[in-house]
């Protein structure tokens, strides 16, 4: 079954590659020793979070035309949150990228979370690697918005670009510390909306302690993605950043995110939920049942 699905992968074959991604994802056997046979690579990524409602994904779908305007091919990652019962996708606001789906130069993949308590899909540094076997010039990971999503996709991505409202000037307040550590570059989208050029200002104002104790400019643009303005201005400063020496110094750093990540994963192998669930079921008969006491009893 996996024989030939990498040369295939290298080759271009979306049928291959979006083949592979779910016997990844669905761990059929032999996934492990197809992880290790994939090659190196130095396809950058891009990664879109933010706040719910923000206009994540129609952000994502204005890059996806600057990127194709250059005659490039572009993979997106779009993570959905899902039932906590059956670990379906909740939402799958893919339509705002329809217009994407018969273009052979984008290839668009919908994950679940599938539970994850961090709001990426347990295999996405996975399936993002092997996205970069193929033959993508960029990829982009668009994150639930919840959670820890924001501060995982600084391990996962090169770049991350964090998207806001006008009106999200009271969650940024309790979200700054994290938003400051993990963002290349500020979004600003439905700046049309009243508000917006004062709430620019003050972005700015609470990133200038930042820029001078480290140096490093944070850039703000103002977008309104459902109109495509701005957009070009924010790819110009995510290629921009992608090309500067300290990403490149980052790489280690990244890639040792991403090792924990999986070293977390493979120990926590055998912990499933539906078995657990099976376990309290019977537990929660005794009226004394304590939580961390079954916890620490499994570990």
């Amino acid at each position: 079954m996996w024989t030939g699905l990498l040369h295939k992968i290298q080759q271009g074959d979306i049928k291959s590659l979006a083949r592979s991604i779910s016997l990844v994802e669905n761990e059929v056997a032999g996934y492990e020793k197809f992880l290790q046979s994939l090659p190196a690579s130095r396809t950058r990524v891009i990664g879109i979070t933010g706040p719910p409602g923000a206009g994540k994904s129609t952000t994502t779908d204005a890059l996806i035309n600057e990127v194709i305007k250059e005659g490039k091919k572009v993979a997106v990652l779009c993570v959905d949150p899902s039932s906590p019962f059956n670990l379906g996708a909740v939402l799958g606001d893919r339509i705002r990228m329809s217009r994407w789906y018969t273009n052979d130069r984008v290839f668009i993949r919908s994950l679940a979370t599938r539970g994850s308590m961090g709001g990426l899909n347990p295999k996405i540094i996975e399936i993002t690697d092997i996205l970069k076997s193929s033959d993508f010039d960029l990829i982009i990971v668009e994150t639930v918005g919840v959670g820890q999503s924001e501060i995982e996709i600084a391990g996962l991505a090169d770049i991350t670009v964090v998207v806001l409202v006008p009106e999200a000037g009271d969650e940024i307040q309790t979200m700054k510390a994290g938003l400051m550590e993990i963002a290349d570059v500020f979004a600003v989208n439905k700046s049309d909306r009243p508000g917006a050029d004062l709430f620019v200002r003050n972005l700015r104002l609470m990133l200038a302690p930042a820029f001078s104790k480290n140096e490093r400019r944070i850039p703000i643009v103002s977008t309104v993605a459902n109109k495509e303005k701005g957009i070009d201005e924010l790819y110009q400063e995510i290629k921009q950043i992608l090309n500067t020496d300290t990403h490149k110094e980052r790489r280690s750093w990244l890639l040792a995110e991403k090792a924990f990540h999986l070293i977390e994963k493979e120990r926590m192998k055998n912990a499933k939920k539906e078995q657990l669930k099976s376990e309290i079921e019977k537990e929660l008969q005794s009226p004394d049942f304590n939580l961390y006491q079954y916890v620490y009893k499994r570990m």
